[in-house]
């Protein structure tokens, strides 16, 4: 689907730059969530850069510079950048690997739907496909009203963490990610990649539909469904960090390169 115009009005936050690494054979796309920046992802990115991979951790558009940015921005503009990250890693490596966190991950999950034949594995922490609240059902009708309701970000139990998200949340562009939850939900059984999904048993922005329709949905021979004990939404950034990217680690090893993890350089 054709990207609207989504160039920043506003300065990027100095927090917020993107990550780019060119190292080995198997790539990684890795996207931060709703409002959100890549600061969620660095920690995740840097540890695979460490590991020798190829690694990507794009800023989305109308993210990093302030909520009124965003809510110029639509899902196709989300989508067409982690896209564009996805083919680039795709010619440069042997093995791609998406992921993401909260709608990042479901991000991720309409790449293994679209380009089935490029994605090697997904990786999803608290992916939102769907919600259960009832101010979510009322957005396509409050966007036209309120350009704006309080932000959902920084839900991380750590004392310290920041993930540099906005603190308002901007209504016409949740409107438009709620079409891209639908679109992604219906496209669920297209899904075969092998899927490593993270799910903290403390979300205070996901609820549990989404885990219960993605688990459903998918066509996927081999799932693999952690719970983390010690974090909240953003787990990422949260005391089971460590163990996010041990479990991927291990994943990538036994079901995309079949080999010990790490690239073999650039």
């Amino acid at each position: 689907m054709a990207s609207r115009s989504a160039a920043s009005s506003t300065a990027v936050r100095s927090e917020a730059y993107p990550l780019v690494h060119d190292g080995g054979s198997v790539g990684f796309l890795l996207s931060h969530g709703f409002t959100g920046s890549p600061v969620s992802m660095r920690p995740w990115g840097e540890h695979l850069v460490e590991q020798g991979h190829s690694v990507r951790v794009p800023r989305l558009p109308g993210h990093g510079t302030t909520w009124q940015d965003m809510n110029r921005t639509r899902w196709e503009d989300w989508y067409a950048t982690v896209e564009r990250d996805l083919l680039d890693l795709r010619e440069r490596c042997d093995h791609v690997v998406v992921g993401g966190l909260s709608m990042g991950g479901c991000l991720a999950l309409r790449l293994a739907e679209q380009h089935a034949d490029k994605v090697d594995a997904v990786v999803v922490v608290n992916p939102a496909v769907a919600s259960l609240r009832k101010d979510i059902k009322l957005v396509p009708l409050l966007q036209h009203v309120l350009p704006s309701m309080p932000g959902i970000g920084n839900d991380i139990k750590k004392s310290g963490a920041d993930e540099y998200g906005y603190d308002r949340t901007p209504l016409k562009a949740l409107a438009s990610m709620t079409q891209l939850w639908k679109d992604v939900r219906d496209g669920l059984g297209s899904i075969t990649a092998p899927l490593l999904f993270f799910r903290s048993t403390d979300d205070h922005v996901v609820d549990p539909l989404s885990r219960e329709l993605v688990l459903a949905g998918i066509s996927s021979s081999v799932v693999e469904d952690v719970t983390l004990h010690d974090s909240f939404h953003v787990a990422t950034l949260d005391h089971d960090a460590p163990l996010i990217f041990e479990r991927t680690d291990a994943f990538v090893q036994q079901h995309v390169t079949g080999a010990p993890t790490g690239g073999s350089g650039a």
